[in-house]
């Protein structure tokens, strides 16, 4: 009769016990489990905010840089015409000379002036041109990683979503 009494009461208090655990460990998995869910499911949107904006910073510094090295390739066009006009007034200077025409030499001094400004301006906006194309390629490369990371991340916290959904 003991026995049975014991039985059933060990029986009781496993089950009791068992039960009690259960609903302790359910209970709190879920809550954590659930804000853990929208946490990630939070982060997932957050992340795939940043690779849109990312991908139209990337469109938009490919943009700069096109028109950059258009902006170079023109100020190089410029720079050849300003020289050829510099040797052409180098050269019509000397005839002048020749000549003995004081008037004209005067002018065509006045005008390798100019040329020579012209030359020198060119110069200066080739090399800001080419220092935005550097600084618009670092940019890029900045953007493109930053897309990466962020395609990591949401590769990341889908894989979260599936464990805290499935219990893995």
């Amino acid at each position: 009769m003991i026995r049975r009494h014991l039985t059933h009461l060990l029986a009781l208090a496993v089950m009791g016990l068992g039960t009690s655990l259960w609903a302790q460990g359910t209970g709190t998995t879920t809550s954590t489990s659930n804000s853990d869910l929208q946490k990630d499911r939070q982060d997932l949107r957050q992340d795939r905010r940043d690779v849109k904006k990312d991908r139209r910073d990337i469109r938009s510094d490919k943009r700069d840089l096109r028109n950059d090295r258009a902006d170079v390739r023109k100020d190089q066009r410029d720079l050849k015409t300003d020289r050829k006009d510099l040797a052409k007034d180098r050269r019509e200077l000397r005839e002048e000379v020749k000549e003995g025409d004081k008037a004209g030499a005067a002018k065509e001094r006045a005008d390798i002036r100019k040329d020579k400004a012209d030359i020198a301006k060119d110069k200066k906006d080739i090399r800001a041109d080419r220092r935005d194309i550097h600084r618009d390629e670092k940019d890029l490369h900045h953007d493109r990683q930053d897309v990466r990371k962020d395609k990591r991340d949401i590769r990341h916290d889908r894989k979260d979503i599936r464990k805290d959904k499935h219990g893995k």
